[in-house]
Parts: structure tokens; C-alpha cells; sequence
């Protein structure tokens, strides 16, 4: 995947970085594994908005991808496609007896490669395997938090996951974050790392193309009226009326510095190491 870039004759093209779709070999998605994507605008089924800031876009169809990877046997990449509802591409698959699933396109697989799953895979990019089978030191995708249940972690575009070690019946990950985790050697993951890793680089240009992707503006609290928002009031960018606030939500939960994470989550116990663990020590 690469980027293209435009020729300064307007202010919107003057930044505009956007990908060039060069790995696309099919526009059109597979009938039989997409389904209808209502638009929700936020609002949740009493009619509240839930999440603000959505609304419009392009009208979109879900694609149905296997996480889970559980059909054995040997497929065949018959196609590489963009998937709206993902930062990263999926391949088409299919098997011997023509069925066909999508699946993440991790970086390396191309149309014509061969793909499998299932314990006694080569640890080969696109295969899936349970963790006890993969070499230490392979990058990984698509990971199980939980066997069967279908890969949950480094799911996103450019995402990978480290198999630094295995302690019995665990493996240790290390996440992009620099988090180290403990994860049952029974679960499924991918090899490879996730394709389109130049997502991150991607400059829209302008306000219209986030638009196309249901995103509405969004207005700074410190411009809004106390009644509005904790930091609004003033005149204009004041000290008194809201300026000298700590930034918040409108519902005032703090926006920077304040944990989140509950304090005894029962997944506590698969962190071997937090991921601000190695900054401290480094200091």
C-alpha cells in the first residue's frame, strides 16, 4: 500500500496525503457475506443520543469476516478488497469445496497464496494456529483473548502483537503499547502483521472527506456557555469564566490524566507488565 500525493493548486490539496488503492484487485464485495448497516446518527433504541458527533456519511455495507478461523483444510487468496468499516484490507478466501470467507489481509499475502488454519499449520503469513505451535519471536494478528471465541486484539491497520515467551500454560504477548500479557496457549492467532500499515500517514486534506465518513464537527467546550459545558464563559478565551478549568467532558469527567481502568478488574492478573512500566524505568 503507498500513498499518493496531489499538486498544491488548492489549499485542500496542498497537505492531502490519501492512499492509492494499489493492492485492490476486486471493487465489488462478495454478495453472500455482506448484510445491511443501518445509520444510528448516536442515538441508541430510546432515540438519546449515545455518541455525539455522527450523522450523514456514505451509505455502507458490513463485511462479514472470520475471526474465529475455524474451517481446516487449505484455502486459496482469490481476491484483496477495501472494507469500509476497517482501517485495514480483507482478502477473499475460498476453500475446496467453494466456500468462501473474508479474512484480514496481513501485510506479505497476495492473490494466489494459499492460507490454512487449525492446529499443524505451518507458521506461515495468513495462517492461523494456536499459540502452543507458533515460534517465539513471530508477529502476530487476530489474537484470542479467550479459546473459540475469535481474535480480539491487533485487529487494526499496521497493528502486531510479539510472541516474546510461553510460562506453562501461557504465552506471553507483547502488545504495540509495550504492554506484556499473559494468553492461554490453546488461543488462535494469525501470523503476520496487519496490512495497509501506512494508514496512520493518511491526511484527509479537508473537512468533507471526514464528513463522507459520518463524522459531524465538533465544538470546543471553552467557546460554549457554562450552562453548556464545565468549561464554558468568558469573554472570549477567558482566565476566569472557564479558561482556567482543567479540560473535561461536558458531564465533567476529567480528559487528561485521569485513570479510567478500575482498580481490581479481574484481568489484572494476565498483565505481567504495564505498558508505562518501561517509560519509568528508561527515566
Amino acid at each position: 500500500m503507498g500513498l499518493k500525493t496531489f499538486r498544491p493548486l488548492t489549499p485542500t490539496n496542498r497537505f492531502k496525503l490519501l492512499p492509492d488503492f494499489a493492492e485492490i484487485t476486486k471493487k465489488k464485495p462478495e454478495k453472500s457475506l455482506v448484510e445491511a448497516k443501518p445509520k444510528t446518527g448516536g442515538r441508541n433504541n430510546r432515540g438519546r443520543i449515545t455518541t455525539r458527533h455522527v450523522g450523514g456519511g456514505h451509505k455502507q455495507k458490513y463485511r462479514i469476516i472470520d475471526f474465529k478461523r475455524k474451517t481446516a483444510g487449505v484455502a486459496n487468496v482469490i481476491a484483496i478488497e477495501y472494507d469500509p468499516n476497517r482501517t485495514c484490507r480483507i482478502a477473499l478466501i475460498e476453500y475446496a469445496d467453494k466456500v468462501r470467507a473474508y479474512i484480514l489481509a496481513p501485510v506479505g499475502l497476495t492473490v494466489g497464496m494459499k492460507v490454512s488454519a487449525g492446529s499443524g499449520s505451518e507458521p506461515k503469513v495468513g495462517n492461523a494456529l494456536p499459540l502452543s505451535e507458533i515460534p517465539l519471536g513471530v508477529a502476530l494478528h487476530n489474537v484470542e483473548l479467550q479459546p473459540g471465541r475469535g481474535g480480539q486484539m491487533a485487529r487494526s491497520a499496521g497493528a502486531q502483537v510479539i510472541l516474546n515467551n510461553r510460562e506453562g500454560d501461557y504465552a506471553l504477548l507483547k502488545m504495540p503499547s509495550g504492554e506484556i500479557r499473559k494468553v492461554h496457549v490453546t488461543c488462535k492467532a494469525t501470523i503476520g502483521q496487519v496490512g495497509n500499515v501506512e494508514h496512520m500517514n493518511v491526511s484527509s486534506g479537508k473537512a468533507g472527506r471526514t464528513r463522507w465518513q459520518g463524522v459531524r464537527p465538533t465544538v470546543r467546550g471553552m467557546v460554549m456557555n457554562p450552562v453548556d459545558h464545565p468549561m464554558g464563559g468568558g469573554q472570549g478565551k477567558s482566565k476566569g469564566g472557564g479558561g482556567r478549568h482543567h479540560p473535561m467532558s461536558p458531564w465533567g469527567q476529567l480528559a487528561k490524566g485521569f485513570k479510567t481502568r478500575r482498580k481490581h478488574k479481574p484481568s489484572d492478573k494476565f498483565i505481567v507488565q504495564r505498558k508505562n512500566s518501561t517509560k519509568k524505568a528508561s527515566l
